[in-house]
């Protein structure tokens, strides 16, 4: 099957800086991969280049086999990729109920798969805040409910940006039961996370970032097999 998303040859620039160095990226479908790499080697500017928040300089990228290089942010989600990014980005004047039903809509070719109740069986501590406003949501609450509107889109890519960071161990250890179920459904996921344990453990394969350049890709396995690598890339 084609893949779902390919990126070829990306440069990305902020202003005089360049921060992404050729980079060669591919999401199948059903695939989860996670992306690895130090602070500050271009992890989430390869994301926002990938969803149009920030156009590359040079090279290319796909969505569906389509051209997607100039595409805007809500063009790319339009072809079923979700984004929860760094920060969860939730509406704060919105209750619960209203952050997950703004962004209700079948999928592409009409797929309706993570209805309303699906999303609320998946998140159950939603359930019991459904009423309440999101800046009244712990940060743990925040982040469910970014991830669950994020599949009320019914994507066929799921990308998660430090989905863990700076959460409760309780939390964090349910976040990752959440990212395991929904692997388990068929959604393709691309996950940051400073856990690289936690990365290895719940991702097909790997792709690291040095410096804005890919050193690695390999199966989650094999790369967990080989600590010298995460030594010498994760500084672990």
């Amino acid at each position: 099957m084609s893949s779902l998303v390919q990126a070829q040859g990306l440069h990305t620039h902020y202003g005089a800086s360049h921060i992404l160095h050729g980079v060669n990226i591919t999401i199948n479908p059903g695939e989860s991969i996670g992306l690895l790499g130090r602070n500050g080697m271009g992890k989430t500017t390869l994301i926002r280049t990938l969803m149009g928040h920030i156009q590359p300089t040079q090279g290319q990228i796909t969505v569906r086999g389509k051209p997607a290089t100039r595409m805007q942010p809500h063009q790319v989600a339009k072809m079923g990729i979700a984004y929860v990014p760094e920060g969860r980005g939730i509406f704060p004047n919105l209750d619960v109920r209203e952050n997950l039903l703004v962004a209700s809509r079948p999928g592409v070719n009409g797929r309706t798969d993570w209805t309303y109740d699906r999303v609320l069986q998946t998140f159950p501590r939603l359930t019991e805040r459904l009423g309440h406003g999101g800046q009244q949501l712990s940060g743990g609450e925040q982040q469910m409910l970014a991830i669950g509107r994020a599949l009320m889109t019914n994507p066929d890519v799921l990308i998660l940006d430090e989905a863990t960071e700076g959460l409760a161990p309780l939390i964090i250890a349910e976040i990752w039961r959440i990212i395991a179920a929904i692997r388990e459904t068929g959604v393709a996921t691309l996950i940051v996370d400073r856990n690289y344990r936690k990365v290895l453990a719940n991702t097909d394969r790997c792709v690291v970032l040095e410096k804005g350049r890919v050193v690695e890709e390999r199966d989650s396995a094999t790369l967990a097999s080989h600590p010298e690598l995460l030594t010498r890339y994760l500084g672990v």
